[in-house]
């Protein structure tokens, strides 16, 4: 009866953490445990008002991208965390969602300073990408840590794009950006050290259309 009752009240509390980590995530206001990557220099740090309003426009919108990115970060390890089989498998993908909440408050840090919101469709991104998760975690972890690996490639490839868009002189969005990036990178690692399946070509696809589809919407909503 204990155990019972014991297992019931984990199942209450985890629900609670969980739920409440997630309505953190969709109205922005995920705790920061490290703080916004700073420029390396300076100078770099207190070159805002060179920005032009059509730099920082652009810029917010990339960072809009970025935050939307991280938002359905949150959804994807919560829902695959939640089907993961192995104990271990689940510390390694909440310590990953854990960075990923640093990126989601460092982009609303930034959004903030650049006088922009985030996107309206947050929820929207949010439940659909709780309910890819939640598709790769039932398939099984081997799946659905390939899904991190391959999720993780592609955006590791669309930060590396933004780099090269931000304008050169806006160097607080680059910095948070460049360790976004590597962050990035090493959950893709622990994912197929991890022994993450690789995924067929046609999901690939699918990933990146939907994908495109995110950014372009992001970008001004």
């Amino acid at each position: 009866m204990t155990s019972s009752k014991s297992s019931s009240t984990y199942l209450v509390d985890n629900f609670i953490v969980e739920f409440d980590r997630a309505l953190r995530s969709v109205v922005g206001s995920t705790p920061m445990r490290r703080a916004v990557p700073a420029p390396a220099h300076l100078s770099e740090a207190t070159s805002e008002t060179s920005l032009t309003e059509a730099e920082k426009k652009h810029a917010a919108g990339l960072m809009r991208i970025n935050h939307v990115g991280e938002v359905c970060a949150q959804a994807l390890y919560q829902s695959q965390k939640l089907h993961a089989k192995s104990d271990d498998l689940k510390e390694k993908l909440d310590h990953a969602a854990l960075e990923e909440e640093d990126h989601l408050a460092w982009c609303a840090h930034r959004l903030e300073e650049l006088n922009a919101s985030p996107s309206v469709f947050n929820p929207l991104w949010y439940a659909g990408s709780f309910v890819l998760g939640s598709l790769a975690g039932l398939a099984g972890d081997k799946v659905s840590l390939g899904f991190v690996a391959e999720t993780e490639k592609q955006v590791e490839h669309h930060l590396d794009g933004h780099l090269q868009e931000l304008p050169t002189n806006d160097y607080k969005s680059r910095a948070i950006v460049d360790q976004m990036r590597t962050d990035e990178i090493a959950h893709g690692h622990m994912a197929i050290q991890e022994g993450g399946a690789e995924l067929p070509q046609f999901i690939k696809k699918s990933m990146k259309i939907m994908s495109k589809v995110m950014t372009s919407t992001a970008y001004r909503l």
